[in-house]
């Protein structure tokens, strides 16, 4: 019979565990970058054939704008982040006075617990869960 209240307890203390919201995910932007630049070369005539100019583009490596690591943030989704953890746990404690004070011998063995749960809902409810 004391396996009921203890499980109760278990139950309600796992499921107040808040869980990590909105994480942040890093993306490195170190990529390579290349310019065109245009070149010139001039080739000198002779007495018997005139000068000329070639022209040419060759791609050249630069540094990049921006090489930092920036933080994009995860897809922001509808999340209640308001955590009734702290009305839950004064909510079960009141609850469970009550629920000894109102119970009596044999009672207390469910009196209790479902104080303690009963307790737990209400305080969450309170605390703006």
């Amino acid at each position: 019979m004391k396996l009921l209240p203890i499980s109760l307890l278990g139950s309600l203390l796992l499921a107040s565990v808040p869980a990590q919201a909105n994480p942040t995910h890093y993306v490195t932007t170190d990529t390579v970058c290349y310019k065109e630049v245009y070149k010139e070369t001039y080739v000198p005539g002779t007495k018997h054939s005139r000068g000329y100019v070639t022209s040419r583009t060759e791609k050249v490596k630069v540094p990049c704008q921006s090489t930092r690591t920036q933080p994009v943030p995860a897809p922001t989704s509808r999340v209640d982040d308001n955590s009734c953890v702290e009305g839950s746990i004064l909510g079960a404690i009141a609850g469970g006075g009550a629920g000894a004070a109102f119970s009596r011998g044999r009672g207390r063995a469910i009196g209790i617990p479902l104080g303690i749960v009963g307790g737990a809902l209400i305080g969450c409810q309170i605390d703006g869960g």
